[in-house]
């Protein structure tokens, strides 16, 4: 294995973090010596090890850190030229103070440094930070992913990105910047109904920007005043429906009518709802409506002869658990899984949900926490715009309890719940 990282007692925090600084500075760890360090310079850069004369380039040192946080962490140390001798830093306090700015300001998610200066002999000081990534992808703050290959960094291609985000399974998949997205992909009706449902004094509307408001008020996007990169959440919540269909056709949801009760009947018909979510809700909706009844109240049962019903009767359902269960659908599923879709099978008796969801890590406990409200919610930043009635839909909202408590109450019929192969299945029975 390449050489690893190394810590030193000295350690540097700023002054405004002074609890973290205390914890840090009475944390034992070994001591790195002079000749180690030596050693460690003298073996050159690689995958864990940068070498850098001085500081003078903060948009270029945010670039490495990143590069080196998202492959498992390393040291940069600052006083070395290319030949490997030692300079030193003139300012060593200075390097300190702006590479704690650095790792607070330039990168995200923020990174605690842990920076050391080892004095030698001849009166030369050199600064080393040592990079620990822990809460990986960390990405620029103008939305750019760096990693690392032996001594070089290299910048995540946008076709290499959505399968490393992939393996890395990150819990903010919805605030990936998007690159290839403009100001005009974004629907500024529908932006401009959720914004004025808080404001009644808000802005005319041919004074309204687009790019401000995601950027400044949502925090649905990264760019300095020229940029703009809107995130993931900002198109699915606000972009126009070709456009999602085209950015992210991952989020497509699937929904079949099938005649039987299980998906080796036969296929009546089957629909791709695409676009914003707010699009996809009201499509799942009105096809579900197409062939069921959705009803506030449970029905009252009626006599019938056998003889009088020559076809299937539609299933009824409790209005408001479908809804939360298309709500929660759309909100809570695992963009990461490229090739798992969402998936709705209507069929005689029951309303079959599939969604993407990684196995991994979420059951059996957490499977048996759902069920309480107690949920691992991937995307809170869609959540909390999605379910707000400012957005345009006006249904109450109680999660999965509601969902198993009134459906069985509604149908008679305990809701089923499946964790399994990278996904989650919730059946709802009719009454």
């Amino acid at each position: 294995m390449p050489r690893r990282k190394f810590r030193h007692t000295q350690r540097f925090e700023s002054s405004d973090d002074s609890s973290l600084q205390e914890y840090l500075v009475n944390q034992s760890a070994p001591t790195t010596t002079r000749t180690e360090l030596l050693r460690l310079i003298r073996g050159g850069e690689d995958t864990y090890l940068e070498l850098k004369v001085k500081l003078s380039n903060s948009e270029r040192i945010a670039q490495g850190i990143v590069a080196l946080a998202n492959t498992d962490g390393g040291t940069i140390i600052f006083g070395v030229n290319d030949q490997l001798r030692i300079e030193g830093v003139s300012n060593p306090e200075w390097v300190q103070q702006e590479l704690v700015r650095i790792c607070r300001e330039e990168i995200v998610p923020a990174i605690v440094p842990m920076i050391d200066t080892i004095a030698f002999d001849s009166g030369k000081r050199v600064v080393a930070l040592d990079i620990d990534g822990r809460k990986k992808p960390y990405r620029t703050r103008d939305g750019r992913f760096y990693l690392r290959f032996g001594a070089e960094k290299r910048e995540v291609s946008r076709a290499e990105l959505s399968m490393w985000l992939d393996e890395l399974r990150p819990l903010g998949f919805e605030n990936i910047p998007l690159q290839e997205v403009v100001e005009e992909d974004f629907d500024d009706a529908l932006l401009w109904s959720f914004a004025s449902g808080f404001d009644d004094n808000a802005p005319n509307r041919s004074l309204y920007n687009t790019a401000d408001f995601l950027r400044k008020d949502l925090l649905l996007a990264v760019g300095t005043t020229d940029e703009f990169f809107p995130t993931v959440a900002a198109l699915l919540l606000f972009g126009k429906n070709e456009r999602v269909a085209e950015l992210l056709p991952r989020s497509n949801v699937t929904v079949a009518r099938f005649s039987g009760d299980n998906g080796n009947a036969q296929l009546i018909e089957a629909i791709e709802a695409k676009g914003n979510l707010l699009t996809q809700y009201e499509m799942v909706m009105g096809f579900i409506q197409r062939y069921t009844d959705l009803a506030k109240e449970q029905p009252k049962r009626k006599l019938t002869l056998v003889t009088d019903e020559v076809a299937k009767q539609r299933g009824t359902y409790h209005f408001y658990s479908v809804s939360e269960a298309i709500i929660n659908a759309l909100m809570h599923r695992d963009l990461a899984l490229r090739d798992i879709r969402t998936r709705i099978n209507i069929y005689d008796s029951a309303i079959e949900i599939i969604n993407p969801r990684r196995t991994n890590g979420f059951s059996p406990p957490a499977s048996r926490a759902i069920r309480y409200g107690i949920t691992q919610r991937l995307n809170p930043q869609i959540s909390a715009i999605f379910t707000r009635r400012e957005y345009g839909i006006s249904v109450p909202h109680g999660g999965l309890p509601m969902i198993l408590r009134q459906s069985n109450r509604f149908s008679g019929r305990k809701p089923e719940i499946y964790i399994a192969n990278d996904e989650f299945k919730l059946k709802i029975y009719a009454a």
